[in-house]
């Protein structure tokens, strides 16, 4: 009799055993863990394309250490080595070419402002950052605040194609814009005297006035954009991944760490 109950006994830690085993590979997947689903639909050429422009923190700059960084590149890089993919940086001259590489699929990945015109031909993680819309204006300019800004003959840069531009043409009733190709382009612009503001995010703003000597970035905000990761339309079967993967960054602290390294300024916490 006791050695059936020992059998028995053994019997059923067995299956309580095989029960554990089952339930674990009934467990959905680690996010870590790509479906070949989700990689095929994120990175659809085996590689993750990772769409950048020069000179704004939030996509891509070269820091004091001239180490290649900023949130674009580095979280590309991070998302396609969780996804198990290699990572290629396309470098465009302005922003308004990433977002329309993004919207034809030229590119697979790039984090912008997530506004309601880029939000209709891309597809957006929830927001990751807010960053502070701000001026940026010579030394000893009469312009002191943001509120000195449109007045008749205030000429007033922004990036061709950006948000700013947009949003700008819509509140200013007596300030000019003028469209400047790059960020380049735009300094150029502050440098003649041929614009008397820059207006777009302060984090590409303080990295224009590290090469304009006296410049100023102006305290005080006109609007905040929310930045998200964007990729092209089409990809449902990826965005709940890449919608995790946008959560763990913000909870490991991985986001920051990238935020640290490109010396991101201006973010405020999102609302």
């Amino acid at each position: 009799m006791t050695i059936q109950r020992r059998s028995w006994l053994g019997l059923a830690a067995s299956a309580a055993v095989s029960a554990l085993l089952l339930g674990c590979a009934s467990t959905p997947s680690d996010p870590a863990a790509p479906s070949a689903a989700v990689r095929q639909s994120l990175a659809p050429s085996g590689t993750l394309r990772i769409g950048v422009y020069s000179g704004s923190p939030s996509s891509m700059v070269r820091n004091t250490q001239g180490e290649v960084t900023g949130v674009a590149h580095d979280l590309g890089h991070a998302l396609a080595k969780r996804l198990g993919v290699p990572a290629k940086v396309v470098e465009f001259e302005r922003l308004a070419l990433v977002v329309d590489a993004v919207k034809n699929a030229e590119v697979d990945f790039t984090f912008t402002n997530a506004s309601e015109a880029r939000a209709k031909v891309v597809s957006f993680t929830p927001p990751l950052i807010q960053l502070e819309l701000g001026y940026l204006v010579p030394p000893n300019s009469a312009i002191r605040s943001v509120n000195d800004v449109d007045k008749l003959g205030v000429r007033v840069g922004v990036s061709q194609g950006s948000s700013s531009q947009a949003a700008l043409g819509k509140s200013l009733t007596q300030a000019k814009l003028v469209a400047a190709d790059s960020v380049k382009a735009a300094q150029d612009l502050l440098r003649k005297g041929e614009v008397q503001a820059f207006a777009t995010n302060k984090a590409i703003l303080n990295e224009m006035a590290q090469g304009l000597p006296g410049f100023k970035v102006l305290d005080g905000r006109w609007g905040l954009e929310n930045l998200a990761i964007a990729v092209p339309q089409g990809r449902e079967a990826g965005m709940d991944y890449l919608r995790q993967f946008a959560r763990d960054v913000q909870a490991n602290g991985e986001l920051q760490a990238i935020i640290r390294k490109a010396d991101l300024r201006g973010t405020v916490k999102p609302q």
